[in-house]
């Protein structure tokens, strides 16, 4: 029987990520490295892997580094959802270029939460779960308070459908998704509304 926290059942990787998808603010490997190590101590992910197609066991553990996610692409580990159900995660650097800021995506897919048994349709036109919602905002609330960032957002493929520049400082009154906005020092949570 397969497990949602098995590495080689390639249907736990399916169907898209739900994700907290942090705007770094900068392409600086420094500040990105920042994020991603108080990512994954907030998340208290299990493990540090370059690759999926080997079970944890199977296969040396990587740093969790720029360097890392550079070289594989993709790192990936197994972490406790609420229901206190072990799943696949992962994390994804998205390279902004000259004109944007750099995004760091922590995601679960999809089809480990299914495998999980993880309620997340509610029967809304798109994909949302507010269990996964409150604890996506909680690790990235407590990511800030160790390595500052621009903008979180919160949902089904999330990364790059805004940025903070167009929030200019002020979260959406309606929220298709969920926000953490930082004001100051303060990191605000807006949660998806609609």
């Amino acid at each position: 029987m397969t497990s949602p926290a098995d590495f080689r059942d390639q249907t736990n990787w399916s169907n898209g990520f739900y994700e907290l998808a942090i705007e770094v603010g900068s392409s600086d490997d420094v500040k990105i490295q920042a994020v991603l190590s108080a990512l994954w101590s907030a998340a208290d992910v299990h493990g540090c892997f370059g690759r999926r197609d080997r079970e944890p066991e199977e296969q040396d553990p990587v740093p969790c580094t720029v360097g890392s996610l550079t070289e594989f692409g993709h790192l990936h580990g197994q972490v406790r959802l609420p229901t206190g159900q072990l799943v696949v995660c992962g994390c994804v650097v998205i390279r902004g270029g000259d004109e944007s800021s750099d995004w760091l995506d922590f995601y679960v897919p999809v089809g480990a939460l299914d495998q999980a048994k993880l309620a997340y349709w509610d029967g809304r036109p798109f994909f949302r779960s507010d269990v996964l919602d409150e604890w996506l905002a909680a690790i990235g609330t407590e990511t800030f308070k160790s390595a500052s960032y621009d903008l979180g957002v919160i949902g089904f493929e999330v990364s790059g459908c805004t940025d903070a520049s167009a929030l200019g400082g002020a979260l959406p009154q309606t929220r298709d998704i969920g926000y953490l906005l930082p004001q100051g020092d303060v990191l605000h949570y807006g949660a998806a509304n609609t």
